[in-house]
């Protein structure tokens, strides 16, 4: 029989259709975050695979159960990792059932960890290994960490950073690499960095792929339903509960969230995962700057509606002067550019 591959249309209903159903079988449905799917066609036009994409990982990837055994995956995977290539990634992620991972192991994947009804797989065998090798190491002392965006580094921030280090002789702050928004990684972690500069024990460092990114948790940067925030927040903390054993820390602090569902629900799990794994958890209360709370989305609002010094009390002097001084001027401009400059 003969097969054809091609690119899904959303105005194909029927097609579409087929793709749910297909996914349904499976125990599967199709993520809101996808930004390329393929389907596998028969003779007869109708739907016996299909693949998705979301940034550089690989989902929502199914076989009509008939058509199993015919190495209809391996023509998915292959289309799927040449869309990727085009697009210059080459470092894969997928995730799969438990029962799909010997087929992905199979076809060039491996497994970095897995949660009940969840695989978590890359393309390089030690990919995960090579990112906690390359992490500092502190011999001595207690060790804890902060995971942050810092889109931008606020004094919330820089407060959160620095009652964590005072309870722990070294503090790993990990700051997102994921690029989400106009304000690049780079900024945001030069701005950390800054911030932090007179604090003493404080490692900053980049997550990488491998904590709370498009790969790990694409709810933390697109929404989705409360039960698939709470199954990618397990999937990414027990990612970094590896990395923590690697590098020997006991001890995570998070900022409260009062406001936001995914970061609300995310310091949950950590509160009932974290312990598990062996690693302490606290919640540190959300500054206030007079009677507001302080918040980056207030700051990006204010830079979009060129009304910084409205957030002045908010911002550490090194923030503050980026996006004041004529070094900030691009990442202003696209700021002000950027229609949802509280959601990304």
């Amino acid at each position: 029989m003969r097969y054809e591959i091609r690119a899904l249309r959303p105005g194909n209903r029927r097609i579409n259709g087929e793709v749910d159903a297909l996914l349904e079988g499976e125990g599967l449905r199709r993520d809101k975050c996808l930004d390329y799917t393929c389907v596998l066609l028969d003779e007869a036009y109708r739907v016996v695979a299909t693949g998705s994409c979301f940034g550089n990982t690989l989902r929502c990837m199914a076989v009509a159960p008939k058509h199993r055994g015919e190495g209809l995956m391996s023509l998915v995977m292959s289309h799927l990792m040449e869309i990727q290539a085009l697009r210059g990634n080459l470092h894969l992620f997928l995730y799969t059932k438990p029962a799909g991972a010997p087929m992905f192991a199979d076809l060039g994947f491996f497994e970095i960890a897995r949660i009940p009804d969840l695989v978590f797989m890359e393309n390089r065998r030690s990919g995960f290994r090579d990112y906690c090798a390359a992490l500092p190491r502190r011999p001595e002392g207690l060790k804890a960490a902060v995971v942050m965006n810092a889109n931008p580094f606020t004094l919330g921030h820089r407060h959160l950073a620095e009652h964590a280090a005072a309870a722990c002789d070294s503090l790993y702050l990990f700051v997102l690499s994921e690029e989400a928004g106009p304000i690049p990684a780079g900024v945001r972690k030069e701005l950390v960095l800054r911030g932090v500069s007179h604090i003493p024990g404080v490692l900053v460092q980049d997550t990488g792929p491998y904590m709370i990114s498009s790969a790990t948790f694409p709810s933390y940067f697109l929404r989705d339903s409360e039960e698939v925030i709470r199954a990618q927040a397990q999937l990414d903390l027990t990612v970094f509960a590896r990395i923590a054993r690697e590098l020997d820390i006991r001890l995570r602090f998070a900022g409260e969230e009062p406001h936001s569902l995914v970061t609300g629900l995310y310091n949950q799990v950590m509160a009932a995962r974290l312990p598990e794994a062996g690693i302490d958890f606290r919640v540190i209360p959300r500054l206030r700057a007079g009677e507001r709370f302080i918040s980056a989305s207030a700051v990006r609002k204010a830079i979009h509606d060129q009304d910084l010094p409205s957030v002045r009390d908010m911002l550490p002097d090194s923030t503050y002067d980026f996006f004041a001084g004529p070094e900030g001027e691009a990442v202003v401009q696209a700021i002000r550019e950027t229609e949802d400059v509280i959601h990304y």
